[in-house]
């Protein structure tokens, strides 16, 4: 087996998170951040070098990476370790995201749930910042008076579909989800029966055509930042009045300017912005007026 590994800028990471679909087999890549070394990793598993180096040209090719990667012949027990090296269990209140290897050994607590994790299954991306800030929000959402059982979930690009099954597993059932790749579809699909979560609704659809049901509670939002602004309309349309409109993939350097967008796009009750290392996420409640 071969691994390719590459260490790419904060700002080249998100392109390729979003671009890596568009490769004829994204589960070969997994791409994780290194909350110790603050690095940004993109890596794949490939069986033999030819494969590797065609894999990795594509990859260039379509998310115009400029870095050099590194190309090492792994044994069958390596390649096996290798993806584990870099995704340990985490957790936010009573949410885990914990390896799939972990399954039998991790001690969930009681009333907790857990998003289990399988780079094989292109679910890297949750070892990313983004990822967690939206989840913090989704969790304080959860904290309101709105019901599980009745509050409406849109993950907007939802890639590999980890916000959503996230949701499905803090307890919501009215889900939603949509990514203009047809190919991170499916994947989000996959991962969500690796989950055994059957609640959210998976289409394909961009931000023009992929809020097709009525105002949500809540609207993630998790792509770049200008992107969302670029589509603030559709997005605000989605959520309903009272409604949590969360957005992240965004620089923690453009948050200001993601903020100061929306809110003068819309009225709000309540804007809050957080940041996790470079990362930021903004947060609004729609106005009942």
């Amino acid at each position: 087996m071969i691994e390719v590994k590459a260490e790419v800028s904060r700002e080249k990471f998100s392109e390729v998170e979003d671009l890596v679909f568009e490769t004829e087999d994204a589960t070969r890549w997994n791409l994780y951040e290194n909350f110790d070394d603050k690095g940004y990793w993109v890596q794949g598993i490939f069986d033999s070098i030819e494969d590797a180096r065609t894999a990795w040209s594509e990859l260039v090719k379509i998310a115009s990476i400029e870095v050099e990667a590194n190309f090492v012949e792994l044994e069958d027990k390596d390649w096996k370790e290798s993806y584990k090296e870099h995704f340990k269990p985490w957790s936010i209140g009573p949410m885990h995201w914990v390896p799939e290897w972990l399954r039998e050994s991790y001690e969930l607590p009681e009333g907790h749930s857990a998003v289990w994790l399988d780079p094989g299954l292109a679910f890297g991306t949750g070892n990313h910042g983004t990822t967690r800030l939206c989840v913090e929000q989704l969790i304080a959402f959860k904290e309101t008076e709105a019901s599980e059982d009745t509050a409406s979930v849109i993950d907007a690009g939802c890639g590999s579909g980890i916000l959503a099954i996230s949701a499905a597993k803090l307890g919501y059932k009215n889900l939603s989800a949509f990514d203009n790749d047809a190919e991170a579809v499916e994947i989000a699909k996959d991962n969500a029966s690796f989950n055994e979560v059957e609640s959210v609704s998976f289409s394909v659809g961009d931000l023009v055509t992929g809020f097709h049901s009525e105002p949500a509670n809540c609207v993630m939002a998790n792509i770049l930042a200008n992107v969302l602004m670029q589509f603030s309309n559709e997005i605000i349309s989605a959520v309903a009045p009272g409604g949590w409109l969360i957005l992240s993939g965004i620089l923690g350097t453009e948050a200001e300017q993601v903020r100061d967008h929306f809110e003068n796009a819309a009225a709000w009750s309540d804007v809050q912005v957080t940041y996790l290392d470079e990362w930021s996420c903004v947060r609004l409640i729609r106005s009942t007026g």
